[in-house]
């Protein structure tokens, strides 16, 4: 027998969007410890607001929609409120009822900027890592490195010539202009550098992400983002490297690309009781001469190097997942500071979605 036709159907609904999720869908996990970690931030929070005047986007409920907006790779607040709007998912994960209505765009980011002076993404990755069930998973010995490159919201027209240098007033054609960070900057987002990720390839206006990650299941322990040069990634490895060894009390392994692979540096990390496991750079140069590694034959003659050099490459997989499904691959933000509240959520959504199966197993 042909059913009815009905367009519009009931006016009103008696399931609440908690029986709508399915029973075995990957954000209910997701969602348990989310929730356990912003009840631990509280206090964090309450001290961010004040006790007077008109209530605010309540900060738990604004850092799901966050969580969301990486984990669906949406462009913007305004696409992120329009599809919290209407999509009964997104509105169970984030805490809203479906006649809730949603908020302003513009409102969002304001408050947004309050969590991330804070330091609020920072401590609620430290809280999640600290999770009874996820601290057992962590390895607090052997760690790797690495940094990736996070195009800029300018283009490359924007990349002017700074007042007082010999190209001041040129605004035209950019064809055979010599360019450089020190003499160019840009108009659109001052911060960000014009940086080649190896010869050969293009230049590009660019943020650096730097992250450290555990090498018993590759979940991000750290991370942060600085301006893109040559010696960023060294310099922001021994800042993060020196904060774990600090918190973990004993020595620790570091495995590294051959970018790491400078004197200066392997001295350095060894002088903060690191042991580089450094992937040896004898490549070599312009000249023809044959590069002398700073890693020599007391580290790598050890099984633990080995085994270091095989799974630093699972960091990868961080970057990988950032920049093909999060929203790592061009920030929509402005400044090194905004910047780096993006890729810290980036790097949180990827250890939310890999936890509860590691948990599982």
């Amino acid at each position: 027998m042909r059913g009815r036709f009905q367009d519009q159907g009931g006016l009103f609904s008696y399931l609440s969007p908690e029986a709508r999720v399915p029973l075995r869908h990957p954000l209910r996990q997701i969602r348990e410890f989310v929730r356990t970690v912003l009840t631990e931030l509280s206090v964090s929070f309450g001290k961010r607001y004040s006790s007077e005047g008109r209530p605010s986007i309540p900060p738990e409920q604004l850092l799901s929609a966050l969580l969301l907006q990486v984990f669906y790779g949406i462009r913007s607040e305004r696409q992120l409120m329009e599809r919290l709007d209407y999509n009964l998912l997104y509105r169970w994960f984030v805490g809203l009822a479906p006649d809730d209505p949603v908020w302003n765009a513009t409102t969002v980011t304001k408050n947004r900027e309050r969590l991330q002076q804070g330091d609020v993404f920072q401590k609620f990755m430290t809280k999640l890592l600290n999770h009874p069930q996820v601290k057992p998973l962590l390895s607090d010995e052997h760690f790797s490195v690495d940094g990736a490159l996070i195009e800029a919201w300018a283009s490359q027209k924007s990349f002017r010539a700074k007042e007082g240098s010999d190209n001041e007033g040129d605004r035209g054609d950019l064809r055979g202009q010599k360019r450089s960070n020190v003499t160019h900057a840009s108009t659109t987002d001052p911060k960000s550098r014009l940086y080649r990720k190896a010869a050969g390839r293009e230049a590009k206006l660019c943020y650096m992400g730097h992250v450290t990650m555990e090498n018993r299941h590759g979940l991000a322990v750290a991370g942060t983002v600085t301006k893109a040069d040559g010696t960023a990634e060294r310099r922001a490895s021994q800042a993060m490297l020196k904060a774990k060894r600090k918190a973990v009390g004993h020595r620790i392994t570091i495995g590294a690309d051959k970018a790491y692979d400078t004197k200066d540096h392997i001295e350095n990390l060894r002088a903060i009781g690191v042991t580089p496991h450094v992937a040896q750079n004898k490549s070599p140069t312009k000249t023809g001469k044959r590069r002398r590694s700073a890693i020599d034959g007391r580290t790598t003659r050890h099984g633990s190097y080995d085994q270091s050099q095989k799974r630093r490459k699972t960091i990868e997989c961080i970057f990988g997942w950032g920049k093909q499904h999060g929203t790592m691959r061009k920030t929509k933000h402005r400044g090194v500071a905004r910047v780096a509240g993006g890729f810290l959520l980036n790097l949180i959504a990827y250890n939310l979605i890999r936890i509860p199966k590691l948990v599982a197993t």
